[in-house]
Parts: structure tokens; C-alpha cells; sequence
């Protein structure tokens, strides 16, 4: 019988920062990513249906610092907490309405989207620029292809706009790709950069 190799998980910045891996540590790790979520949900440039925000920035960093599953979790929380009223999506909003908003499908796209970054760092792919490039545009796509047909659906079906594909794409896609490359590019930088640090930390040792 053969088996199919499956590449070995290797540790991620969470785990090389903070190596002693404990509940506790997890949970907060899982909360402090949310909240850079959170932070990072409110740099906004406002457009008709779904604003350009830097929460993309932070679940590509967030699941490349603590993994697939950590990363997963934490935006899982933070979409929780903004149902649960607290005011951490764009532009502060918040509460159980958001479920009928147009953008509130690339909140759950950012779910299976902090996983996919994680899993390419599991595979050691954030510790290279053009590794770290790739896997995080991978990533980048996710939240769109559960954002564009949740905002046709809220678009069609809730709000009766009678929207066709191409006024969906005009709504819900072409507008984010120039600003997706580059947020993915500023965390391929950024990943990397920091790896660099916990190579020069534990030089130093």
C-alpha cells in the first residue's frame, strides 16, 4: 500500500514566540487576534454596499501568527462578538442585524480565509516574501467567494434590487482586487520581517 505524504506542520510566530503552549495562552492569543481584527475593521474607505477595510489585512495576519485552526477560531469569535452588539465591524457597527447587510458574507469568508493563511504558515511559506505572497493572495480570494454570493442573495432576495452578475461584481469585487494584492503584499513583508526577528532573538540567546 502507498499513502499519500502530507506535509508537517511546523510552528507558526505564535508558537515560536511563546513556545509553552497552554488553554490560557490559546484563548488569548485567539481574543488578541480578534481584537487586531476588530482595530483594523475600522480603517475604512467607504463605498455604497461593502466598504474597503484593512480586516483582510489582519485575518491574513492573524492566521498566518496562530494557524489554521487558532486563526479560524478567532474570527469566529470576532464575528460572534459583533453579532453579540459589540461594535467591532466597519465603521463600529454591530449586532444581530448585520447578518442582512450586503458585506456581512465576507465576514464569514474570513473564517475559512484566517485557516487557508495558517495553513500555508503551518508549511513554513510565511518565512519567505514570495512564498508568503502566494499563500496569502490564496487566502485573499476566500472571503469573496462567499462574500459575492452572500451580497447577490442580500442584494436579490432581502432587498429586491434585481442586481445582475455584473452589477454584483461592480459591487462586490472588482473595487477590492488593487487593494487586496496590497494588503496581501504588506503581510507577506511583514511576516517574513518577523520571523527574521525571532532568528535574530534566538541568535542572541
Amino acid at each position: 500500500m502507498s499513502a499519500i505524504a502530507v506535509p508537517a506542520r511546523r510552528p507558526v510566530l505564535a508558537d515560536a514566540l511563546a513556545p509553552h503552549r497552554t488553554l490560557l495562552r490559546d484563548a488569548l492569543l485567539v481574543l488578541a487576534g480578534a481584537a487586531v481584527v476588530a482595530v483594523l475593521a475600522q480603517v475604512t474607505i467607504p463605498l455604497p454596499l461593502v466598504p474597503i477595510t484593512g480586516q483582510t489585512l489582519g485575518v491574513i495576519l492573524v492566521g498566518a501568527a496562530l494557524g489554521s485552526r487558532r486563526g479560524a477560531i478567532s474570527l469566529a469569535t470576532y464575528m460572534a462578538v459583533g453579532l453579540a452588539g459589540a461594535p467591532v465591524f466597519a465603521e463600529f457597527s454591530g449586532g444581530p442585524a448585520m447578518v442582512l447587510s450586503p458585506s456581512f458574507g465576507f465576514v464569514l469568508g474570513f473564517i475559512p480565509a484566517a485557516f487557508v493563511a495558517g495553513w500555508f504558515a503551518e508549511r513554513a511559506w510565511d518565512r519567505r516574501p514570495v512564498l508568503a505572497m502566494t499563500g496569502f493572495v490564496a487566502a485573499s480570494v476566500v472571503p469573496f467567494l462567499v462574500g459575492v454570493p452572500y451580497l447577490a442573495m442580500i442584494l436579490n432576495a432581502v432587498m429586491g434590487a434585481g442586481a445582475d452578475l455584473g452589477a454584483v461584481l461592480a459591487a462586490g469585487l472588482w473595487p477590492f482586487i488593487p487593494g487586496g494584492l496590497v494588503k496581501a503584499a504588506l503581510a507577506a513583508l511583514l511576516i517574513p520581517a518577523a520571523w527574521k526577528g525571532v532568528r535574530a532573538l534566538d541568535e542572541r540567546r
